[in-house]
């Protein structure tokens, strides 16, 4: 192969680096715009600039190459095919038909994935790709970049522990194009002082403790689940979707110790009777210090919502501390919920949910401003001042194969920044309800300290 520098100006021939004035896609006047997408369509080129980035990095520690959709993907194939290492494709989004799958391909558990970039600016889209791979089970710890913007990105990813390999940055891209009297010294001045103004600013934002959120708490069922997890030094949440009361019961009192709410659906008990159940259930709450947390999932206008909650067989207004409702309805929907706190539905961990981004923004606005609301069971982080709890936990499966989707302890409260984790099926069907309970109470509290150790770097 040519030197690295031949190399380059054969690549900037096909027009990828673009010298003017650029508005970025941030607002920004760029004196420099990068787009490396003609590189794919020249074979020999794609073939070199594989095997350039190739001989970066040491490829027995990898088991597959990724690209980050989309300029990266014919890199990534290439590389792919230069080294013999699998490749699996990330999509951008998951389809709503066929697999739904957000990563395709062949791979195992806890294998350890290369990611491929072409540019590198903020790192925010690597960030949220590694957050998708590993979500997969799948370990990153490197990433191949082949042109480093020199804005903060690859001093952001290094920061969090990742390896950031980089073929070309700005500066050095400049130095062979001022040798070869492709730019003036005009020029690289100009695009020097940009680098120096522009360099991508991150603040350092820590996750609030729950005694920290207890302090600023204004409404007593947030003050009791915060006491209740710090006094049990708990976040778990079990959901007992069990059909008969004696299971339910049965379920309370294994894992009561060790929760600090029961999720109960009280309209599935097919033998109800509110005093063979609900007294009993009260009993052991009470017994076991956790609350009632009934997931009714309201979702009508006020009116009916009200009758709902307080009449009826189930009189859920007698006995549960907190509800879960959507908040279609509107504002004041949510107002019969009075003597219970309410934690509003923004976003569902299930495929093709229907809460899409306008809906969860709208949702959160309502969430947000009423005083009945603790806060909000979302796949997304949520304002601090709400709590936000996260269904969908389970440390063995990625899925039940009807649309629910799993995370594990670790990444809920490292990604989305969650308060309390809801375990269903991995506590309930387990063949010993205490032990699980157990166990995902300790990787629960153990990744809740983690987040706390851990700073969060927000673009500002």
């Amino acid at each position: 192969m040519e030197s690295k520098k031949e190399f380059f100006l054969e690549c900037y021939k096909l027009g990828i680096i673009k010298f003017g004035r650029f508005t970025l896609k941030s607002g920004i006047e760029s004196p420099f715009y990068v787009d490396l997408r003609p590189l794919a369509s020249d074979p020999k080129i794609l073939k070199n600039l594989a095997n350039y980035l190739l001989e970066m990095l040491p490829l027995d520690n990898f088991d597959l190459i990724c690209g980050v959709p989309y300029a990266a993907l014919p890199m990534a194939t290439a590389m792919s095919l230069e080294s013999y290492i699998p490749l699996i494709i990330k999509r951008k989004e998951a389809k709503n038909y066929g697999t739904k799958k957000l990563i395709e391909g062949i791979y195992q558990k806890g294998q350890n994935c290369l990611l491929v970039e072409d540019v590198i600016t903020s790192g925010k889209s690597l960030i949220e790709t590694i957050a998708e791979v590993e979500q997969e089970d799948l370990k990153v710890a490197d990433i191949v970049v082949v042109l480093d913007r020199e804005q903060g990105g690859k001093e952001l990813l290094e920061s969090k522990g990742y390896r950031v390999h980089t073929l070309f940055n700005i500066s050095e891209v400049c130095t062979i194009l001022q040798e070869t009297g492709e730019l003036s010294d005009d020029e690289v001045k100009r695009i020097q002082d940009f680098l120096k103004g522009n360099h991508i600013q991150f603040e350092e934002v820590t996750k609030a403790s729950y005694e920290q959120k207890l302090n600023t708490a204004q409404h007593s069922v947030s003050k009791k689940l915060l006491e209740t997890a710090l006094a049990k030094q708990s976040n778990l949440i079990a959901s007992a979707d069990v059909t008969t009361t004696r299971e339910l019961l049965d379920l309370a009192e294994k894992v009561g110790p060790h929760v600090i709410a029961l999720k109960t659906h009280i309209d599935i008990i097919s033998d109800f009777e509110y005093e063979k159940t609900i007294t009993p259930l009260k009993a052991l709450a009470a017994k076991h210090n956790f609350l009632l947390m009934e997931d009714r999932k309201f979702a009508d206008i006020g009116n009916t919502q009200e009758l709902q909650f307080t009449s009826g067989v189930f009189k859920i207004t007698d006995w549960a501390d907190f509800v879960t409702s959507q908040v279609i309805g509107g504002f004041e929907s949510l107002d019969c919920f009075k003597n219970v706190g309410v934690v509003a539905i923004i976003g569902m961990s299930s495929k093709g949910t229907l809460t899409t981004s306008a809906y969860r923004e709208e949702a959160l606005k309502i969430a947000a401003s009423h005083p009945n609301v603790i806060g909000g069971v979302s796949q997304n982080p949520l304002p601090e001042e709400m709590l936000l709890f996260t269904p969908g936990v389970n440390l063995a499966d990625s899925g039940d194969g009807k649309g629910q989707q799993y995370n594990t302890p670790e990444h809920v409260f490292q990604t989305l920044h969650t308060d309390f984790i809801i375990v269903g099926r991995g506590i309930y069907k387990s063949e010993n309800p205490v032990e699980a309970a157990v166990m995902y109470k300790n990787e629960g509290w153990n990744a809740y300290l983690n987040s706390l150790k851990k700073t969060n770097s927000k673009l500002i």
